[in-house]
């Protein structure tokens, strides 16, 4: 890659948002830089297509400055991040290759790359789905975080049980009576099988829903994160031999099925059709079993797409010429 070749990640800073971008631009490899942006009115409630002067007149005073030399690659995700980088696109004359993440909802034709979760259904001649949310995890980061906190799991028993616990959301519900139910079945493999369980609860989980699943839980033996001190949320990935994970976002499911260990996601009421699908398709291709059920052992290819969009990523930007990008 020619040294001053350089990205930006464009997202109007949500937590998901912005790790997938940012996930793909570690992916690709080049320098890049995080751009946050906010939209005033009328200009976040119009398509990114029909937007006219977004990124002359409509950023807001928070936003990050976006100006000249505009970069060689641009991953944007988000909505209201589209009319801002279909602009920058037409400024740089082309140049810049951009790269948009999730169904944009309007013609793929405004990005050179769309990057849409399978489930979501879009296909076309640059569109490139995937099995789920795009990320920031590879190995290596879990292994150094594994190594870094194994003592704080010291005490749990063998083989471990890394739980994630989500929340309600758009497309899922997670009630008081699914999170006891999860907290006893949970119990019952400590007591009866003696794994060791390593919790983590999300600000969506709730007071209800936590306080319901610990009630259940009991007392025994158990990690459950309370917010203090490092994350161990890497860590947890890293050491788990196996995974339970609530069924309402994508983004942790694709985690813990990037990690190639037994998944089993529990399911939640009022699924959307789209997270249905995409449900469906990972326990079709043996990726994902339900929870409960039997810890069992079985081996699947990890979900990686991160790095196969980087892959085709750099292969676009080496036949625009960028010499010196490994293309692997």
């Amino acid at each position: 890659m020619t040294p001053d070749a350089h990205c930006w990640t464009l997202t109007t800073g949500e937590a998901g948002m912005t790790s997938q971008a940012v996930g793909l631009a570690e992916a690709v490899g080049l320098p890049f830089d995080q751009k946050t942006i906010g939209l005033k009115l009328p200009w976040r409630w119009l398509p990114g297509h029909l937007c006219p002067g977004a990124l002359r007149f409509g950023l807001t005073r928070q936003s990050s400055p976006l100006v000249p030399p505009w970069p060689d690659l641009l991953i944007v995700c988000g909505r209201r991040s589209q009319a801002v980088a279909i602009a920058i696109r037409r400024l740089s004359g082309g140049k810049t290759l951009t790269v948009y993440v999730q169904d944009p909802k309007i013609p793929a034709r405004y990005f050179d790359l769309v990057v849409p979760p399978r489930h979501d259904g879009l296909e076309g001649p640059n569109v490139m789905p995937t099995r789920g949310a795009l990320h920031r995890i590879t190995h290596e980061k879990l292994a150094e975080a594994a190594a870094r906190q194994t003592g704080r799991f010291a005490h749990l028993s063998r083989p471990l049980v890394t739980v994630l616990l989500g929340g309600s959301s758009r497309s899922s519900r997670l009630t008081p009576e699914i999170s006891a139910a999860l907290g006893r079945e949970l119990a019952r493999l400590v007591r009866e099988q003696d794994v060791g369980l390593a919790i983590t609860a999300s600000r969506r989980t709730g007071p209800e829903n936590l306080g319901a699943f610990r009630a259940a839980l009991g007392d025994v033996p158990h990690f459950l994160w309370d917010g203090e001190g490092e994350n161990p949320y890497l860590a947890m990935l890293g050491l788990a031999d196996y995974i339970v994970v609530t069924g309402d976002s994508v983004s942790m499911v694709s985690e813990a099925a990037s990690t190639g260990k037994p998944v089993y996601v529990v399911d939640l009421e009022g699924y959307s059709n789209r997270l249905k699908v995409f449900h469906q398709e990972l326990r079709r291709e043996g990726i994902t079993r339900p929870f409960p059920g039997p810890l069992e052992r079985w081996v699947y290819e990890p979900v990686n797409d991160t790095a196969r969009v980087a892959g085709r990523i750099r292969q676009m930007l080496a036949a625009r010429g960028l010499a010196g990008i490994d293309q692997a």
